[in-house]
Formats: structure tokens, C-alpha cells, sequence
């Protein structure tokens, strides 16, 4: 099997993982050097959170600001050490207000695991 075959499985088996809002599960498919580039912050490109520590604290502020956060109409694919997934989040931010918005997120991969996260959302206004 090609590590292309094998990535994109994971990559469902990702999202699978954040819509049961499971951070164990999830951070078992990252390196433990691992880099999350969030959609926001203060540069354009957004926020870098590194090492297992520091990306489930961005993983649980999702979860925090977003309580049933859901991903849907995803697709999911791989190219050699590099992969894409695109998707709808929808639910109720901390405020009460409900949430809509088209992403995807860019990874790379080192020896079968996620390396690199970095996340992109169309703005809604």
C-alpha cells in the first residue's frame, strides 16, 4: 500500500476523532514535535502552536469556544507526504451565536503521522 492509500483513511479517521471531540484520539495522529497553524491570529499565518502540548490546548480552545462543534461535507486526499481536507463546521460559539464555515486544513506527514496542521476558514460576513 502507497502512503497515499494509507493517509487518507487517516485523514477521515482524523475528523472522525474531532467530531467525537475525543483529544486523545485525536493527538494520537500527530508527531510529538507536531505544528498547528491556526486559521487565527496575529500574523497572516495565523497563530503556530507547537508540540503535543501545546496543539491540544488549540484543539481543546475549539472545543471550548465551540461546544458541539461538528465537521460535515468533508472529502479527504493525499499526495505522497502531504494531504487536504475540506469541510463544513457548524454549531453554537461560546456566545450563543450559531457558526457556519467552509475550511479545509493542509498537513504534512513524517513517518505516517501528522506533522504539520494548518488550518484555513472562509470568513463569513
Amino acid at each position: 500500500m502507497s502512503s497515499t492509500e494509507a493517509a487518507t483513511p487517516t485523514l477521515q479517521a482524523l475528523l472522525d476523532a474531532f467530531n467525537a471531540h475525543d483529544l486523545d484520539a485525536i493527538m494520537s495522529f500527530f508527531t510529538d514535535d507536531c505544528v498547528f497553524d491556526t486559521p487565527r491570529g496575529p500574523a497572516p499565518g495565523g497563530h503556530r502552536l507547537v508540540g503535543k502540548q501545546q496543539v491540544r490546548k488549540g484543539f481543546q480552545a475549539r472545543f471550548d469556544g465551540i461546544p458541539d462543534i461538528e465537521y460535515g461535507q468533508d472529502r479527504h486526499w493525499t499526495c505522497g507526504d502531504r494531504g487536504v481536507s475540506e469541510w463544513t463546521i457548524r454549531g453554537t460559539q461560546a456566545t450563543g451565536e450559531s457558526i457556519e464555515v467552509r475550511g479545509c486544513d493542509l498537513f504534512e506527514f513524517t513517518d505516517g503521522k501528522i506533522s504539520r496542521k494548518d488550518s484555513f476558514w472562509k470568513i463569513v460576513e
